[in-house]
């Protein structure tokens, strides 16, 4: 196998054990993996391969904003996984159609996983984190918009690491033994994280950056015209009104608290 691609930087799983893990218990993080036996894949030089992740429910924002950035990459070959071919629901009502199957799909230089509830079950499918895994051993990058950072927690690649998600759900990232940033797009080694829905967008310009240059991101957010004038300032938890802010987290866990607990179990020490 060529060691010689400069985009490959494999990145390597916690190995899982089940223990019994409240999400809001401190976590202890898990010995650093080794990568002294890392395989490093072959990839064509001339295309670069980007995979996204769909599951039932995701946020579709979450998914189509990266995309309209990283498919006008130069080079870049874009497929659409999912457990079959059918079409996959969003939480919007837009179906999205995979372009091929978990079984089927190709090694990838990029994983892109969107959030939206549906992340928190993908996090519990065997297949989805078997495939996370894969491509984490793989990939140059592995990304995640949103709550999809919670699917990254739940295939062990987020322990020790910096990284973010949509503001309600964060306090529950660490139950993986992340440490939660307050930055909306965050490069801890080939892990990248993204906090909510619109952040997928910044995060695939700086990704862009680092496949191509600068010059070539910034001729895409030229063409997708990616210049916010929002009519309110009220975007961030760290303008909004706190008693909304607090509400909406707790709101969050309660939903969520239990399976996050569940994924965090099956993976942290």
């Amino acid at each position: 196998m060529s060691s010689e691609n400069p985009r490959v930087h494999p990145v390597h799983p916690v190995d899982a054990d089940v223990v019994e893990v409240p999400v809001d218990a401190e976590v202890p993080t898990p010995d650093p993996v080794d990568d002294a036996d890392a395989v490093t894949p072959e990839h064509d030089p001339d295309e670069i391969r980007i995979s996204f992740l769909l599951f039932p429910n995701l946020t579709q924002l979450d998914l189509t904003g990266p995309a309209q950035v990283l498919s006008r990459v130069p080079g870049a070959r874009v497929e659409y996984v999912a457990a079959t071919l059918d079409p996959v629901p969003s939480d919007c009502g837009l179906a999205l159609v995979p372009t091929t199957t978990i079984a089927g799909a190709g090694p990838a230089d990029v994983l892109v996983v969107p959030g939206g509830d549906g992340a928190f079950d993908a996090m519990l499918d065997p297949a989805v984190i078997a495939f996370v895994r894969r491509e984490a051993d793989r990939a140059t990058w592995v990304t995640s918009v949103c709550t999809g950072a919670f699917v990254l927690g739940g295939a062990g690649l987020l322990a020790g690491k910096r990284a973010t998600t949509h503001w309600a759900s964060k306090p529950m990232l660490a139950a993986f033994g992340a440490q939660t940033s307050e930055d909306r797009v965050v490069a801890d080694g080939s892990i990248v994280t993204a906090a909510g829905v619109s952040a997928g967008i910044d995060m695939a310009l700086w990704l862009a950056a680092e496949l191509v240059g600068q010059p070539a991101a910034e001729a895409i957010q030229l063409q997708i015209e990616y210049d916010p004038q929002p009519p309110f300032d009220a975007g961030s938890a760290q303008r909004a009104d706190t008693r909304v802010v607090t509400a909406a987290r707790t709101a969050a866990e309660d939903a969520r608290g239990d399976r996050v607990a569940r994924a965090a179990a099956a993976v942290m020490r």
